[in-house]
């Protein structure tokens, strides 16, 4: 669950008043596939409460589909970020003790019918803990058994992990599976050992294991890279209230995409304008371009930035 102080633009210690929106980088990015024409459900744990049941019924409302969100009793807790839309000055507060999210077990991934999909995303915060590192791992091999692409958002959170000496061998054991790999290059770099050393870390997992890889660098656009090819791309201009949401718009935009058969260098455009757009709207999951938002966005941009 996100909280925005209300009315936008109000620093949190002052905030009297909040609206809440569902949150999390994967609930987020399947609604971001949803809006933009795709199916997409969530495999994860949510709190048997009311937050929890809030959160199920945002999902029933976007349209994403939750038959394997299960909810745990006992201590487990939903998370929640506290969040201000204050420009380069929001700050965003989060709360995760006991998630929820890390109860998601083996069981849950053994109730998913992986062939009725096209692709399996995770995003990198539920590698932290277990059950759901062991959980995700067994996802990722139920899907290439039956054919399915991997797609891995690092999304580096460093409060959700015990170290980052067990951050680094994890994610870059989960690397190693996946087809697909986005991250920024402060996530290449942690997974190499040194900033410096973060492109050669993608283009060595393009060389070695992976079909395409992004090597995000905010302002300065992206560097894609695959066996055969790299090349740079920059980024849409926007006015915006807010970093958050960018990157879970950029996936979602980039695998619709993809799943859409678009060539590579434009959905990793689509990517990028989806994450314009994110950034100049209030939350995240509710910001989320639709299809013909997208189109419109850009068919009346100026075009990207050169790299």
């Amino acid at each position: 669950m996100d909280f925005y102080a209300e009315p936008t633009g109000t620093p949190l210690e002052d905030s009297e008043r909040f609206v809440a929106h569902i949150g999390g980088s994967s609930a987020n990015i399947a609604v971001g596939l949803v809006r933009q024409g795709m199916q997409a459900g969530l495999v994860t744990s949510v709190s048997d409460d009311a937050v929890g049941r809030f959160c199920l019924r945002a999902l029933d409302e976007y349209g994403v589909d939750r038959v394997h969100v299960h909810a745990k009793g006992g201590e487990a807790r939903n998370s929640l970020a506290v969040v201000d839309v204050c420009g380069d000055a929001t700050q965003a507060v989060i709360y995760r003790n006991g998630a929820a999210d890390f109860e998601m077990s083996k069981a849950d991934i053994d109730a998913v019918d992986f062939s009725r999909w096209g692709a399996l995303i995770t995003t990198g915060t539920v590698l932290a803990a277990e059950p759901s590192r062991s959980a995700t791992f067994h996802a990722f091999d139920l899907a290439r058994a039956v054919g399915l692409p991997l797609v891995f958002d690092v999304d580096y959170r460093p409060y959700s992990w015990s170290s980052a000496a067990d951050a680094a061998v994890t994610y870059s054991r989960a690397a190693s599976y996946c087809d697909v790999i986005v991250g920024n290059d402060v996530e290449f770099g942690f997974m190499a050992g040194s900033y410096d050393l973060g492109l050669a870390k993608a283009r060595d997992l393009a060389r070695e294991t992976a079909r395409i890889v992004v090597y995000k660098m905010g302002a300065e656009g992206a560097i894609t890279i695959t066996p055969t090819e790299e090349f740079r791309t920059g980024i849409y201009q926007n006015n915006a209230l807010k970093p958050t949401g960018a990157g879970d718009a950029f996936m979602a935009g980039f695998v619709a995409a993809l799943a859409d058969r678009q060539a590579l260098r434009t959905a990793v455009l689509r990517g990028s304008a989806a994450a314009a757009i994110v950034v100049a709207r209030v939350g995240c999951a509710p910001a989320m371009p639709t299809g013909a938002e997208l189109d419109d966005f850009l068919a009346g941009h100026p075009g990207p930035t050169v790299p």
